[in-house]
Parts: structure tokens; sequence; C-alpha cells
């Protein structure tokens, strides 16, 4: 899964961190497409948390910052002593650091967090029903912000397991209750890309408001509007 970068992660204002995030899916279309919703959730929670953490610092926080830390580690990496020699072994050792956290912390935001990262992990090893487990935990017991990140990934486990009723459901409820990490354009967004070859008209209709708009998100459903069959 595709990582925000660490200079991306220094900007001052959180609002504009957080809209990196659709920029750097457009950036990466091809890395994303597959578990789309999910790579954006984990950009999220990565930005949310770097702004987060500048000013607070407990045990918690270190320990996940560390743990993130060893997530984004390259692999087979030639001249860099923190690269792991394989990507199944870098998976194995976040696994256990976000293990060790989410049990020692369980309830508590980072330990959710740690939580939302081992499905992360999983969906990338194409593991969708241990994935969706994790999720689902995250999804219902984490405050409104986590919680969102994971159900918007959930949407896209949905959508790969053939489950199109639960996806839009998830996504809808998204729309109706917006938060700071999953707005009402980026959830739109992504249902109207699900949307687009079965009901074009309902996409375009879902698109509109936000591509007569300004700023990232605009020229995402620019872009999508742009893409679809004709009327």
């Amino acid at each position: 899964m595709a990582r925000i970068t660490r200079k991306e992660l220094k900007s001052d204002k959180f609002a504009q961190e957080v809209g990196l995030t659709v920029t750097f899916f457009e950036e990466h279309q091809k890395d994303v497409v597959r578990y789309g919703a999910i790579a954006v959730a984990v950009v999220l929670l990565i930005v949310g948390f770097s702004v987060y953490s500048r000013h607070q610092r407990t045990a918690r926080e270190e320990a996940l910052t560390l743990a993130i830390a060893l997530q984004e580690s390259t692999v087979a990496q030639a001249g860099d002593p923190h690269s792991f020699p394989t990507q199944d072994s870098k998976d194995q050792a976040s696994l256990k650091a976000f293990g060790d956290l989410a049990s020692k912390y369980s309830g508590t935001d980072e330990g959710n967090i740690a939580v939302y990262y081992i499905g992360a992990i999983r969906a990338d090893q194409g593991k969708l029903a241990e994935a969706e487990k994790f999720f689902l935990q995250v999804a219902d017991h984490a405050s409104a912000n986590y919680a969102s990140l994971a159900k918007l990934s959930l949407s896209d486990l949905y959508y790969a397991d053939g489950r199109t009723d639960q996806a839009e459901k998830t996504l809808r409820d998204l729309i109706a209750h917006p938060t700071v990490f999953v707005s009402q354009d980026d959830a739109t967004i992504t249902l109207a890309r699900h949307l687009a070859e079965k009901n074009p008209a309902e996409a375009r209709k879902l698109l509109s408001p936000i591509k007569g708009g300004r700023g990232p998100a605009a020229s995402m459903a620019q872009e999508l509007y742009s893409q679809m069959p004709p009327e």
C-alpha cells in the first residue's frame, strides 16, 4: 500500500495536510486502485496523527510513532540500515509492533490506530476477511474520526467482495456524517467512482456540486466526471 512521504507530513495547517490525500491519490492512482479507500484512509491517518502528536508527547504516542516509522521502512534498499530484506519480514515486524501496542493500550486512540494498521496490512496481503475484522473493531469502538477511516476502508473491502449494497450503505452514512478525516466530499467522490459504470446518472448528480468548487476535491470530481460515458 502506498504511503505518504515524510516531507508531506511537515505542513503547518491541518486542513492543508488533509487535503494532500486527494492530491496523493491522484498521483498514485495505479498504486491504490485495488484498495483505494484503504490507501486514502491510511494517508489520512498518518497525516492526522502527525498533527496530533506535535502537541502531546506520551508513551502511547511515542510507541505509535515508532510503529508507523517501522511500517514506512523500505524493503531491500541497498545502503539503508533500516531496510527490511523482504516485504514479509517487514509485515511481520510491523504486525508485532502494532499488535503489542493495540494490546497494551486497548481502548485508546493509539490502540485503535494500531488496530486499523493491522487491518491495512492484512488487506495489502489479500487477507480481506481478517482485514474486515480489524476495520470493524475500529469502526465500532473508536472515536468518530478514526471510526470514519475504518468505514471508508470497509467500503472498499465490501466492493472487492461483491457486497455492493453494503458498501453503498456505508458510504452514504459517511456522506451524512462527515468527520475531520473523511469529509462529505471524500465519501461522495468514493461513492461516485463506484457508481460511474453501473449508474452514471447518479454519479454525475453526486459529483456536480463538488466539481464546481475549488481545491483538490473539485479537481478530482472534474476528472472523474470527464471520464464517464456521455449522457
